[in-house]
């Protein structure tokens, strides 16, 4: 078997695919880390939308995709940015997506946590960004899931000091039902969200980010870091109140920051955890053994893939995802909501088929192969 790839400059080169999957298998639960794959939304290929058309979802294929992840010991992060919150996916759409994915998760048993955002709102007031959050958190909490506070374009736009910040955030944390996981989502993930905290300084957004936290311990389970800052994130960690948990969501430098230091580590949240799940689950079950060389040796040779799905513009990574699912055979077709599937280049797709195939993440790398050759003969490269 082989298959000829585009790349640069118009240029085709031969690959050869595997001929067997990687292939881990559903184990024990996770113990030593806990893990939350933020999972994307498969589109309903039928439906008669455009790209700014409220989005249309196979809710069928969606939530078989979340089964995939909790029947391998992940949670399931719901409703975040990969699942295209803001880029094809309306708030009525992700209240949906809450409420079925909940309700499937105390089916099954697995864990959930889900995003909270002012995303029903392009602007405003802070009475009214505090208010589209309550709205948010009450979907959330009303479902039975743990709720993550996202970082707001809304409150990007309007905040015009550090104090806006303290304030929404601490009016939230007092109201919450239970303790939440805060969400700071940098710029190359979001450009809208320059300046977070109320500063382009990131050490003066730190101590904003860390003072809100210290004011309400009790209501902050943990943070989800995602600078892609290896070194900023274990300094920030660092300096977190006793208890509260840090979530990595660096998706370059994952691996190092899940297995720690003498001083502690990170758990994880992250949007590689998507196509990675079951050999990230895998690697953290031998991370649980305190086997941290064989933790590395599995999840280090990954980051080629994931540091090429989230390169710049970062924001675009879903494409790369949802591609990886459908070569998977996670879903029969490679539409995305919104039109995000055109957001790719086709060598860039091309160059994530070969890194994930060389992972062996493919179950089936011969229908892997053949979606791949079917996607270039619709650009004209014969086989």
């Amino acid at each position: 078997m082989t298959i000829r790839l585009p790349g640069a400059g118009g240029t085709l080169r031969t690959y050869e695919p595997r001929t067997e999957p990687l292939a881990p298998t559903p184990g024990t639960p996770l113990t030593s880390r806990t893990v939350f794959s933020a999972a994307h939304v498969v589109a309903d290929p039928f439906a008669d939308v455009s790209p700014d058309s409220p989005a249309a979802v196979d809710w069928d294929a969606t939530l078989a995709f979340r089964r995939h992840l909790w029947a391998h010991g992940l949670g399931v992060a719901e409703a975040m940015d990969t699942a295209q919150r803001g880029m094809g996916l309306d708030w009525a759409g992700a209240a949906e997506l809450i409420r079925r994915s909940a309700a499937e998760a105390r089916g099954v048993g697995g864990r959930i946590a889900c995003g909270v955002g002012t995303d029903q709102l392009t602007g405003g007031s802070l009475a009214q960004i505090r208010a589209a959050y309550e709205e948010q958190l009450a979907v959330v909490e009303e479902a039975g899931a743990q709720a993550i506070l996202m970082a707001s374009r809304a409150l990007a736009a309007t905040a015009g000091s550090p104090e806006d910040y303290l304030e929404v955030y601490g009016h939230l944390l007092r109201q919450a039902a239970d303790p939440v996981i805060l969400h700071w989502l940098g710029p190359m993930f979001d450009p809208a969200l320059e300046g977070y905290w109320g500063s382009a300084d990131l050490d003066a957004a730190t101590d904003t980010f860390l003072e809100v936290i210290a004011a309400h311990p009790d209501k902050v389970e943990g943070v989800k870091i995602s600078l892609l800052d290896a070194q900023r994130e274990i300094d920030l960690r660092r300096r977190l109140p006793q208890g509260v948990r840090c979530y990595t969501g660096d998706d370059f430098n994952y691996p190092e920051l899940i297995a720690g230091d003498e001083q502690g580590f990170s758990h994880a949240l992250l949007g590689i955890f998507d196509p990675l799940g079951p050999l990230a689950a895998e690697a953290v079950r031998v991370l649980d053994t305190g086997d941290v060389k064989g933790f590395r040796g599995l999840l280090d040779p990954t980051v080629e893939l994931s540091r090429h799905l989230f390169q710049a513009p970062t924001r675009f990574y879903k494409t790369g995802v949802v591609f990886l699912a459908w070569l998977a055979g996670h879903q029969t077709h490679f539409t995305m909501v919104g039109g995000l599937h055109s957001a790719r280049s086709l060598p860039h797709r091309a160059r994530a088929y070969e890194l994930a195939d060389g992972l062996g993440l493919f179950p089936d790398p011969k229908l892997a192969e053949e979606r791949m050759k079917n996607l270039l003969s619709l650009y004209g490269v014969n086989q």
